[in-house]
């Protein structure tokens, strides 16, 4: 019982030693991790360790708190680390890879971990791959078809030296569309595609916003898609930007929408009847696009979101010529063009809708 107390506090020391980076978990960045992993001397939280412990070959994990820890054990873990595990196992990870945190998808974490670990892909032994040739990849992802009926299998190609990703019908010799790598996305979107290794594709055609569903059967291989786009991306973004500093490149990679979800919204004239829409928000663009259904290829409309001082703000009350039966939470987004009058489902949302977009109209 000593043993088990003295080992204990001795533990949680070591997760709080400065210097160390064990007071955040060695995976998703997340604080205070409550578990280890003892086969690899890292401290992680409590989501990161359901992951490691299904790689029992590489990685063993007890809970700091509930769990029996040897004094070798701890010893161990003295000599190894958050800090000592980055520098081995994150020696070469491209600026292009996506590091997901702890509110990402599963997914992204789990293949992560796995790369890391497992495929040792980040070793200081590995070579860098050329973001060129690292953003080039050819292979088949199930995508959501016309009518949003069903999934159907489809080549896709995608070319960092080209600039342009392509996909296939089955019936057509060309290709069906050629995206240009320069408005090129892609986000993970498990909820909303209803698939685990779901991802969202968009890009810019004629002006519009086009979405693309996709999802490959393979963890693997839908990140490394995912990470692919990244690299033709960031190829295209170093090319196109060569003075920009890379701490300014990389978040414009990709994005995810800053905030989704139903809103209510009337017509112009401001006497139509409300109608249900999804409303998706995207800061780097500026752009309220709003759809019939969340698995919409286009979106029936779209505002811009400029500056306060260009006469944009957000409010919450209801114009005077509009009348409710029954008081529910309002948006007033007002543009230098007209005023959109939106219906939240709650207080809650109404809050956060009026904060996501307050922060893109007090952004430069």
């Amino acid at each position: 019982a000593m043993d088990y107390d003295r080992n204990k506090a001795l533990l949680l020391e070591l997760q709080r030693a400065p210097g160390t980076g064990n007071d955040h978990c060695a995976d998703c960045g997340d604080p205070d991790p409550e578990w280890a992993s003892y086969k690899l001397g890292i401290f992680i939280c409590l989501n990161c360790s359901g992951i490691h412990r299904n790689l029992p070959e590489i990685s063993r994990v007890k809970s700091l708190r509930l769990d029996f820890w040897e004094s070798s054990l701890i010893e161990f873990m003295r000599n190894h680390g958050n800090l000592w595990a980055k520098d081995k196992y994150e020696a070469k990870v491209p600026p292009y890879y996506y590091i997901p945190k702890s509110h990402d998808c599963m997914v992204l974490r789990q293949q992560w971990i796995r790369a890391k670990y497992e495929r040792g892909e980040f070793l200081d032994t590995q070579v860098c791959q050329d973001p060129c040739s690292a953003g080039s990849r050819e292979g088949c992802l199930w995508k959501l078809g016309k009518g949003r009926r069903q999934f159907q299998k489809r080549q896709f190609l995608l070319s960092a030296r080209e600039g342009v990703m392509k996909y296939y019908n089955k019936e057509s010799k060309g290709p069906k569309a050629i995206i240009s790598i320069e408005t090129l996305n892609a986000m993970f979107q498990v909820e909303k595609i209803g698939h685990v290794h779901g991802l969202q594709i968009t890009y810019i055609t004629d002006g519009q916003t086009r979405n693309l569903f996709v999802y490959h059967e393979s963890g693997k291989e839908i990140v490394d898609w995912f990470n692919a786009i990244r690299a033709a991306r960031y190829h295209y973004l170093r090319t196109t930007f060569p003075n920009v500093p890379e701490p300014e490149l990389i978040p414009r990679i990709t994005r995810n929408f800053v905030k989704e979800g139903y809103m209510e919204k009337t017509g112009p004239k401001q006497n139509e009847a409300f109608k249900v829409r999804w409303f998706c928000l995207d800061s780097q663009e500026r752009n309220l696009m709003y759809f019939k259904n969340p698995l919409d290829a286009f979106a029936q409309g779209q505002v811009f979101i400029g500056r306060r001082d260009e006469g944009y703000e957000v409010r919450d009350d209801l114009p005077q010529k509009i009348w409710m039966k029954k008081k529910k939470p309002v948006i007033i987004l007002v543009t230098p063009v007209r005023e959109f009058v939106f219906i939240c489902e709650n207080d809650g949302k109404q809050r956060e809708w009026m904060d996501a977009l307050n922060e893109i109209i007090t952004q430069l």
